[in-house]
């Protein structure tokens, strides 16, 4: 197993005007070691150290991967090069979930990138879904301040018991904290790793405006630098003693990932600030209430449209679950992304 010890002085001055450092201790680990195949087997290419791979999206199918098992809590890692070129109706989604086990009340953690057109600055969503919540999703969306198909990029998804941080190259850009009024919400049973690319033309550009165009295939995303540091259970053991990763629960809460210091809440605030263009929590037409974690700023709601989009002159610019599985926010999606192919 590679040890990379990444002490990184990152400079988000371009974007955030804000300087600070992190350190974060990781294990990579070779997918023979703790990943499979999910489906679209022909379109997963492996590399000769089996540290990195592929997945490729053609007419044929889409392709995906798995961890070998579920995690209780744990920091979640790879480092992802997207697509190029014209990539419209494609979704490229990096997340967690125990959809496979716990078919009526999964819990799930993604990132989900969004097809692209050429020129255009690429979006992404973060989703929380706790206990089969889908319909009480919590989502938001942004735009990323660079192009994510010129180089690798490391997205990390840190879950404890007591919060969860997404994480782009090191940068914080969402935390949820737990409360006890979040309740089921909160995802608390045992999930998995899983990576997928596949065609979602119907929805996922300028709500389904610009469909997957398949001259420019095949579609492929590579992934390397693959990170499993949690807690791990058995698949089949849907009985979950939480008391098992008690000792790793402390280790997660102690690691300097899991605490947000002063200057990288601000560059979040920042980023947030500048990159997020809807969030649930200014979503009247959802919550008539915001939900309990939701920390409402008055002068950011006076931003925002009762639909969460912000109010701009221009707009600005969801799911996979597994292949073939329609989003429950599909009608979220189609709001969302009205007019934002005018870009």
């Amino acid at each position: 197993m590679d040890f990379i010890r990444m002490k990184i002085c990152l400079s988000v001055l371009l974007f955030l005007n804000v300087w600070f450092c992190t350190a974060f201790d990781v294990s990579t680990i070779p997918f023979n070691k703790g990943f499979s195949h999910l489906f679209g087997d022909a379109n997963i290419l492996h590399a000769t150290d089996d540290n990195s791979l592929q997945l490729h999206l053609n007419q044929n199918t889409g392709s995906g991967f798995k961890s070998s098992d579920l995690y209780n809590h744990g920091l979640f890692s790879a480092k992802i090069k997207l697509p190029s070129d014209y990539t419209a109706g494609i979704v490229v989604a990096f997340y967690m979930t125990n959809q496979d086990v716990f078919k009526k009340t999964h819990d799930e953690l993604d990132f989900e990138f969004l097809g692209n057109i050429k020129g255009k600055a690429w979006r992404f969503q973060t989703n929380m879904y706790g206990n089969g919540s889908t319909h009480r999703g919590r989502e938001e969306r942004y735009t990323l301040w660079f192009d994510p198909s010129k180089e690798f990029h490391r997205y990390t998804i840190l879950w404890t018991n007591k919060n969860i941080i997404f994480y782009i190259d090191d940068v914080p850009i969402r935390e949820i904290v737990r409360n006890d009024t979040m309740g089921g919400d909160y995802p608390s049973k045992p999930m998995g790793l899983y990576a997928t690319i596949w065609d979602a033309s119907d929805w996922a550009t300028s709500g389904g405006k610009y469909k997957t165009n398949y001259k420019y295939a095949p579609f492929i995303a590579e992934f390397t630098d693959l990170v499993l540091n949690g807690c791990a259970m058995d698949p089949l053991e849907q009985v979950v003693n939480p008391n098992n990763c008690d000792e790793k629960d402390v280790e997660l809460q102690k690691a300097v990932f899991s605490r947000i210091t002063p200057r990288q809440r601000m560059a979040m605030k920042r980023f947030r600030a500048k990159y997020m263009y809807y969030s649930y929590c200014y979503d009247s037409l959802r919550y008539s209430v915001p939900p309990t974690e939701c920390e409402i700023d008055p002068v950011e709601q006076r931003r925002f449209k009762e639909t969460g989009r912000l109010k701009f002159n221009k707009h600005h610019g969801h799911g996979h679950r597994h292949p073939k599985i329609r989003s429950t926010s599909q009608v979220l999606d189609a709001r969302i992304s009205e007019n934002e192919d005018e870009d």
